[in-house]
């Protein structure tokens, strides 16, 4: 079947007409028979099995009978009239009903006819009724083309008051695959049907709309779905070969003095082999002659600014600049403190820039940066201005990089005649079958190991019932001399929530743990930059034990002697944000713990959220759960969600086919780089259909 057939419109296919095919347009997005076809249905409803009257239960199921009508009459109620129908098999007898319709439907039926009825059942008065059957001829049904498994179509409210049934669409569907004589082109090559034992393209797309039983059905759901996962991952694995291709990057051949000094004489600590692992994956990266663009995961803490700072001094040893871009301000700052003193015994020089940086700091910067005086620049979105110039940008590398915009990126690139390597780090675990679905274009590094030295943080869930216990427990510590977080999902109380206000909590504390004996901070959103630094700072000199806070403490402070993280109301966080603050502390030799506090009511998901986060401390497990619960879209925020847009295929349902479609749409490109052979032909016509017709793959981003 030639792909133009597919491409006709919709307003062409019989039974459809003007009116219909305008419903379809708007409320399905059906445009083309190959919108249509690719109508995959929600469920089905297995007529394979017929009932006899005398088996039936009171179920309220859809059942299917074969018998016949021996008598109809119309019955008078209080409102209006019913028809009913009495039919029979050779066990016994049931009411047929109708409220609607009557005229028509008592004119055609035929008595004593054998009949196939389909629907819902009713039990009153020791009798059972079915009200509005589906009703077919028993020789027409022998001959209908629709099967025994009844496909039931995604639809609308205005479809069904349109009078476009999941009849109607059936009926659709019968009309296309007649026109078509379900002649249609297979997409993959022979190798993969035969190594995958997959169902053709015909055989799939008939038995994924007119199945014969649950194993024919089975066939053809998971030969669509492959197929849906392997075009989107060869999509996004050529996008990255192509781009290794065609964007030439600075070639760094040399690891120099700056590199090998930092190495051999002043890492603060062993690496792990994690940590080693990832460097050499850069190094590889920055040694040829394309532009890297690599993704850097790794847990809070695992270490991922020692790898920052070496990828960084290879740029420098090659005499290129780096820059080091983060969300916030006190990030920067963080980073700036960080690699200040990891390198103050190397000739390097590197400077901050925010948006709190003065105007004559800022001219300095922007002229040492142009005449290639300063190494490495770390800072805020400051560092997109147009004024920031560099002499030579190496490597740009981007923290937390879901919260910079796509413009906002590409900004940095084109601060030179090359774009610079990039490296993106995250410390938000991203499940693998995600990331391989969102930024399968990139190439992926994971620091999986903490640092030695580094202690589990014990983490318990505790009821308000028991705070008098958390705040002993509180006291014990800082005895010791340790430090406490407690932080609060809000800042006002919401006159719908219950929960407690931060100033209430603050309150309750300071008469807890009174002055001059307890030093208590608060931080929130709505305080002015300068007291909240101050408070901060406060915070980090051990000036205070006790820091009160709202989420401002979820990405970046890090005070080593902090060793008890609380979350009031943790039942309120997301999975990640419970992760990521628990990850506030920890950071120092001592043993860390995070209590999560909640009320008694707690519904399933947050159950199963504090569960998860007693139970483990692995980012990635966490995130896998994370995905389970709150959904692809959900996880990386709209402007990524395009990406999910499946047919067919659910991300987290079907993560073994897609690790499977992503190997061997791996091993297609790498055997086949342009797809030119005789035997990927029909992927390399499916691969330039989507591309032509984006408006129908819309899935792929």
């Amino acid at each position: 079947m030639n792909a133009n057939f597919l491409q006709t419109p919709i307003d062409y296919l019989k039974g459809v007409g003007p009116n219909r095919a305008d419903l379809l347009k708007k409320e399905l997005g059906i445009h083309t028979f190959q919108d249509l076809l690719n109508l995959f249905p929600n469920r089905y409803l297995d007529r394979t099995q017929y009932y006899k009257i005398a088996q039936l239960q009171q179920t309220n199921a859809e059942v299917q009978i074969v018998g016949k009508i021996t008598h109809i009459k119309t019955v008078e109620q209080k409102r209006g009239k019913r028809l009913v129908a009495t039919f029979i098999d050779e066990t016994g007898s049931i009411d047929l009903v109708w409220f609607r319709g009557q005229k028509w439907i008592r004119e055609n039926l035929k008595l004593n006819e054998p009949y196939v009825i389909f629907g819902k059942t009713n039990y009153f008065n020791n009798s059972f009724s079915m009200p509005h059957p589906e009703m077919e001829l028993l020789d027409a049904h022998e001959k209908s083309i629709r099967s025994a498994m009844q496909p039931v179509y995604p639809s609308t409210e205005k479809l069904g008051n349109s009078g476009i049934t999941n009849r109607v669409i059936n009926g659709l569907m019968q009309q296309l695959f007649l026109e078509s004589k379900n002649n249609f082109a297979e997409t993959l090559s022979k190798p993969l049907l035969e190594q995958l034992k997959l169902a053709s393209k015909k055989e799939a797309l008939f038995n994924i709309h007119f199945p014969k039983s649950q194993a024919h059905l089975a066939r053809a759901q998971y030969r669509l779905k492959f197929e849906e996962l392997f075009y989107i991952q060869l999509q996004l694995i050529r996008k990255n070969l192509i781009h290794k291709s065609k964007i030439k990057g600075y070639t760094f051949d040399k690891i120099g003095e700056n590199f090998n000094t930092f190495f051999s004489e002043h890492l603060p600590f062993d690496l792990t082999e994690a940590q080693k692992r990832v460097i050499k994956e850069i190094r590889n990266d920055l040694g040829s002659n394309a532009q890297m663009n690599r993704l850097l995961q790794g847990d809070v803490g695992s270490g991922k600014t020692i790898v920052a700072l070496m990828s960084m001094l290879i740029a420098i040893d090659n005499g290129f600049q780096a820059c080091l871009m983060a969300p916030t301000e006190i990030l920067s700052v963080q980073h700036y403190t960080g690699l200040v003193e990891l390198c103050k015994k190397l000739n390097t020089s590197i400077e901050i820039l925010t948006g709190s940086t003065k105007t004559s700091k800022r001219r300095e910067i922007h002229e040492n940066l142009e005449n290639g005086e300063l190494d490495i620049l770390i800072g805020t979105h400051a560092l997109l201005e147009d004024k920031v110039k560099f002499k030579n940008l190496g490597l740009a590398i981007v923290d937390e990089q879901h919260r910079f915009g796509v413009e906002q990126r590409s900004k940095l690139w084109h601060k030179n005649e090359y774009p610079p390597h990039v490296l993106v780090m995250t410390a938000t675990p991203i499940p693998r079958t995600l990331a391989m679905s969102v930024y399968g274009d990139l190439d992926i590094s994971i620091i999986d190991e903490l640092p030695p030295g580094r202690k589990d943080i014990k983490t318990v869930h505790r009821f308000d019932a028991n705070r008098l216990k958390v705040f002993r427990f509180i006291k014990d510590e800082i005895l010791k001399g340790r430090q406490v977080y407690i932080v609060y999902p809000l800042i006002q109380e919401s006159e719908t929530m219950d929960y407690k206000d931060l100033m209430d909590g603050y309150e309750s504390i300071v008469r807890e743990f009174t002055m001059p004996k307890y030093q208590v901070s608060i931080v929130h959103g709505q305080m002015k930059s300068a007291d909240k630094e101050y408070e901060m700072n406060r915070f980090v000199k051990g000036e205070t034990q006790i820091m009160v806070a709202t989420t401002v403490i979820e990405v970046g402070v890090n005070v080593p002697n902090a060793s008890v993280m609380i979350i009031e109301s943790a039942e309120r966080f997301g999975l990640s944000q419970l992760h990521q603050l628990r990850g506030r502390v920890g950071r120092g030799a001592e043993q860390s713990y995070c209590i999560l506090m909640t009320s008694h009511k707690l519904s399933t998901d947050a159950k199963t959220r504090l569960e998860t986060m007693v139970r483990t401390s692995d980012g990635f497990e966490i995130a896998e759960v994370d995905l389970k619960l709150r959904g692809p879209g959900d996880m990386m925020g709209t402007q990524q969600s395009g990406v999910l847009n499946l047919r067919i295929a659910d991300i987290i349902k079907d993560s073994e086919i897609l690790k499977i479609a992503r190997s061997y749409a791996m091993q297609t490109l790498k055997a086949d780089p342009n797809l030119s052979s005789e035997e990927n032909s029909a992927i390399k016509n499916t691969y330039s259909q989507l591309v032509k017709y984006r408006n129908i793959w819309n899935y792929i981003s």
